[in-house]
């Protein structure tokens, strides 16, 4: 690992110059919030890229069985590399493969799944179609996403991913009709002035009357953190 290339976390270092996709605040946010209450005996992250997300819980957790799909090549190879170097390389593995494919194949069902999603469904796309891969819905569609989670997601397990908060109703709706519930909901913030422009979202099988919300945001000025924010990742970040 090209040390000049890596993001280094206080346990551990991710390469990415091979990934299309770069580490960024909502990985982070997701590693750090999906709850391992539940202590997770298997965990599945869709969508690997870096493999950040699955490292922090991997990190977090004592689940024996953390496995991960990317289907972009170079985001794949690069996701085993820093699985390999890292502490946990014993309980993290890559598949090379599409979520259908993936899920046609397994039998096996996961106590956590997280999922960073590709969402630029609208706007302008490049010209390089390993950026355009990770980052538009077309790859990676939020029904299909939902269809097999709910598929690949034990009885009691919980799902965790991150959308943009223009999309909080229709994925929703898309999870209710795969009887995945909304349980749990933090509305994200860059700082106080700006408008809701993420969602985390926590779903199971187990429908709650009342789903757990909050909000947080992230900065106070610029680079200068809330501590709600810091707490969160300050078990990953060198400088919080």
């Amino acid at each position: 690992m090209n040390p000049e290339k890596a993001f280094i976390f206080k346990e551990f270092s991710v390469a990415q110059d091979r990934c299309a996709m770069k580490i960024g605040t909502d990985g982070v946010l997701l590693g750090a919030w999906a709850s391992i209450s539940q202590n997770p005996f298997s965990i599945l992250d869709i969508g690997a890229g870096t493999g950040v997300i699955a490292l922090m819980l991997a990190q977090r957790s004592h689940a024996e069985i953390i496995d991960a799909i990317e289907i972009e090549a170079n985001a794949y190879e690069q996701c085993v590399d820093n699985f390999e170097a890292s502490h946990w390389n014993d309980r993290l593995f890559c598949y090379h493969v599409s979520l259908d494919e993936f899920a046609a194949e397994i039998d096996d069902t996961y106590d956590l799944i997280v999922s960073n999603p590709p969402f630029y469904e609208e706007n302008y796309k490049s010209k390089n179609t390993p950026r355009n891969q990770a980052r538009f819905t077309d790859a990676l569609p939020f029904q299909e996403l939902l269809k097999h989670t709910s598929q690949l997601l034990s009885e009691e397990g919980i799902f965790c991913t991150i959308i943009p908060f223009k999309h909080y109703e229709a994925f929703l709706a898309f999870a209710e009709a795969e009887q995945l519930h909304i349980q749990k909901v933090t509305f994200v913030k860059g700082n106080k002035n700006s408008p809701i422009k993420r969602c985390l979202l926590q779903f199971g099988f187990t429908s709650v009357q009342t789903p757990e919300k909050d909000e947080l945001t992230i900065e106070t000025k610029r680079h200068q953190y809330t501590q709600a924010y810091k707490k969160l990742v300050q078990d990953f970040y060198l400088k919080m």
